[in-house]
């Protein structure tokens, strides 16, 4: 048994993946209007009821990852309702303890996501940060991170990756879910050479070893 795949955890998991899929198989949200803000995290709010979590298959993935590498200390830009909040804590736990930080820029979507890890039995290993990332993830972090989850609003991942890199370990796992939709940090990751990167474009994923 794991902590994936053991209660409460387990549980408040298939929980949320069945909301989640119900709402994925749902009518497609309303297109925004002509002229609307183009912003994505504008969007989220207009969307603050909705789910965008990550798939099972890609959740699964971040489990493997965070194990494999020993994750104990995770970053995830976009929390939304914590689904992959459960998977990263998982991992953390089943690895021996440490921290995932979590950020959301909707107040009322930090406020279900606490909830949340209360009933899976892990705020002991997450904190979430509301508010703008890029403030909330500028201080008060571990000096070397071991994954970072990208998965907010797609013009700021090249912005938070780059206030992150510094505490980036060697070794260290960056994913990118929607890495279609941030066209910069997709060029940036393939051009540099302190990155091994590839694409799984059936997800929409792009995972990097920092080397």
């Amino acid at each position: 048994m794991t902590a994936l795949t053991s209660p409460p955890l387990a549980d408040v998991l298939e929980e949320l993946l069945a909301a989640a899929g119900s709402e994925r198989s749902g009518p497609r949200p309303t297109r925004p209007p002509e002229g609307a803000p183009r912003d994505s995290r504008a969007r989220f709010a207009a969307a603050r009821d909705r789910y965008m979590a990550v798939s099972p298959e890609t959740g699964k993935l971040l489990y493997v990852l965070a194990r494999t590498g020993r994750a104990r200390h995770v970053v995830e830009f976009g929390t939304s309702f914590a689904v992959s909040t459960l998977y990263l804590a998982a991992a953390v736990r089943d690895n021996g303890g440490g921290r995932v930080i979590g950020t959301e820029y909707e107040p009322s979507k930090v406020v279900t996501a606490r909830q949340t890890l209360l009933r899976a039995q892990v705020k002991d290993l997450v904190e979430i940060r509301e508010g703008d990332a890029l403030e909330t993830l500028a201080a008060d972090l571990p000096d070397q991170l071991d994954l970072l989850l990208l998965d907010g609003a797609k013009e700021m991942y090249l912005d938070i990756l780059r206030l992150l890199e510094p505490r980036l370990r060697a070794g260290a796992v960056v994913v990118a879910d929607n890495a279609g939709r941030s066209p910069d940090y997709l060029t940036q990751l393939r051009s540099d050479s302190g990155y091994v990167t590839t694409a799984f474009p059936e997800a929409d994923l792009e995972v990097s070893y920092r080397l």
